[in-house]
């Protein structure tokens, strides 16, 4: 089996279960073993999040992986003034923080602030190797993680609603964007704290989120179904 099929990944799930999920549906139905299947994704949900993954099956399409990674993104982005998180999301140890409590007026103004190519130093719990290491084992050993900043591109951001302490966006940005970091330095920028509450991928390059199938009832028969060639 070949081609690209589009997934709405449900909270909880890693990306990783999502592939592996599906190499064994895939394996079983060409009577193989499931490491002989090849089955990839264009860029990692954290398990918190939802959406979109473009898992890529077969070594013709998996062999093309990184054309896909770098495709732009586009996520719902809920964020909570007042509050700060280790992780910079709900996985994380989550406590109160002082800070200013913006209006919407400055809210709407800041976020314009943030369009265009900025630069972001990377979070310590993420999936960078820092001298062969995953940054989040050093992160998570209480090590301390410094990670140089990186230029990325944020298309175009909206603030769709703010009732604080609750505010929800919606961002189009470039591979390699953090959009918890984002998320901490806007909060920063308007002298408060935040946290990543909910994040779901609705966009990968053209693909949509509108096009993809759940994990609920997933079968051959289904993947097949709506597998792109």
């Amino acid at each position: 089996m070949q081609g690209i099929l589009l997934l709405d990944k449900p909270a909880t799930w890693t990306s990783f279960d999502v592939v592996n999920y599906v190499r064994k549906i895939v394996a079983n139905s060409e009577n193989k073993k499931p490491k002989n299947v090849k089955v990839g994704h264009s860029g990692t949900l954290d398990p918190f999040a939802t959406g979109l993954l473009v898992l890529l099956i077969g070594k013709d399409y998996t062999r093309q992986a990184k054309n896909f990674t770098k495709l732009d993104k586009t996520y719902e982005v809920g964020m909570k003034l007042g509050k700060k998180s280790s992780t910079g999301d709900p996985e994380g140890s989550i406590e109160d923080s002082d800070g200013n409590q913006p209006t919407q007026e400055q809210f709407t103004q800041v976020v314009k602030d943030f369009t265009g190519v900025i630069s972001q130093i990377p979070p310590a719990f993420s999936a960078i190797k820092v001298d062969g290491v995953r940054a989040y084992k050093l992160a998570r050993a209480g090590q301390e993680v410094n990670l140089e900043p990186r230029e990325v591109k944020i298309n175009s951001l909206s603030l769709v609603s703010y009732d604080f302490p609750n505010a929800h966006l919606v961002a189009d940005v470039s591979s390699g964007t953090y959009i918890r970091v984002l998320v901490e330095d806007i909060a920063q920028k308007l002298g408060a704290s935040a946290y990543t509450t909910d994040l779901r991928r609705t966009q990968v390059g053209e693909f949509s989120v509108d096009g993809a199938i759940t994990i609920d009832d997933l079968s051959i028969e289904l993947i097949n179904k709506n597998i792109i060639k």
